[in-house]
């Protein structure tokens, strides 16, 4: 299954994909976890999203869409993906329609995320990842417990650090700039009958649940094919057919017919051919027996 989570900051894309990620078994593509990956590693692409990130410009879009087809060539990713935080706008939305369309990856489903923007906020402000794997928390509504209280890398328990736009005085600007550039996608994806929206307030366990509804919703399974009509000719043959076997079926074999045409032979013409019929020959066995 190919998946788009959309959403504002703070509706808990990241919470949900993690989530899927353990449910489904594909694996979760974060863009800013591609460029920070690629930079660590050195790669060429890596090195060009340093130098603009470093430079303070936006990486490019084409930055970003090579980094994602390496990513989809991963074998973990064949069996499908969940795409975090791509596409922001509808210039990537189109180029990755391109993309998956080289690739023959197209969307299975494009899920739609909705929060009131007061729990927008309310949630932001109470993020926090951890610093060595990345993994999203939330203080007020999927704080580390369990099995997730330690950090898969370092063994311990997660450093929680907040990022620095995750506060209440920024959180309005980037609510504003995600209704401008990246709310547009939902008619986009709308139009292609790919979306499906659920609410995403309350408790997290619902909100999966959910999504794994929309997931199997009916709008999203492949439509079954109509067999293609016959032509006239071809339907007028196989009618044909069908008649000249219903009438073999009921029409009798020569030799059934035979034996019911065959009148049965009476005793007297069995005597004149030098047979006697058994009743007569018991009659003489009896009669000699008294004698």
């Amino acid at each position: 299954m190919r998946i788009v989570l959309l959403g504002a900051p703070g509706s808990g894309k990241g919470t949900q994909s993690q989530r899927l990620v353990e449910r489904v078994g594909i694996p979760q593509i974060s863009t800013g976890d591609l460029l920070r990956a690629a930079v660590a590693k050195g790669t060429e692409l890596g090195r060009q999203a340093k130098e603009a990130m470093d430079s303070g410009r936006l990486v490019e879009d084409s930055l970003v869409l090579g980094m994602i087809r390496e990513r989809l060539g991963e074998p973990d990713a064949r069996r499908g993906f969940i795409l975090d935080g791509f596409p922001r706008n509808l210039a990537q939305a189109h180029a990755l329609d391109r993309l998956l369309a080289t690739l023959k990856q197209p969307l299975d489903a494009v899920v739609q995320l909705e929060v009131d923007s007061r729990e927008l906020v309310r949630r932001i402000s109470g993020r926090r990842s951890c610093a060595d794997c990345g993994r999203v928390f939330n203080l007020l509504t999927s704080p580390p417990s369990g099995a997730n209280a330690v950090c898969p890398k370092t063994g311990v328990p997660h450093r929680l650090v907040q990022r620095p736009d995750d506060n209440e005085a920024t959180v309005t600007e980037r609510l504003r700039v995600y209704d401008e550039k990246t709310h547009p996608l939902i008619d986009f994806y709308r139009a292609r009958g790919l979306l499906q929206v659920i609410d995403a307030e309350g408790d997290v366990d619902d909100v999966t649940a959910r999504l794994a509804q929309a997931l199997h919703a009916p709008a999203l399974r492949s439509p079954r094919r109509r067999p293609a009509r016959k032509s006239a000719a071809r339907a007028k043959g196989s009618r044909r057919k069908a008649a000249k076997k219903t009438r073999a079926a009921r029409k009798p074999s020569r030799r059934a017919a035979a034996k019911v045409a065959r009148p049965r032979r009476p005793a007297g013409a069995a005597a004149r051919h030098g047979k006697a019929p058994r009743a007569t020959r018991s009659a003489r066995r009896r009669k000699g027996a008294r004698r």
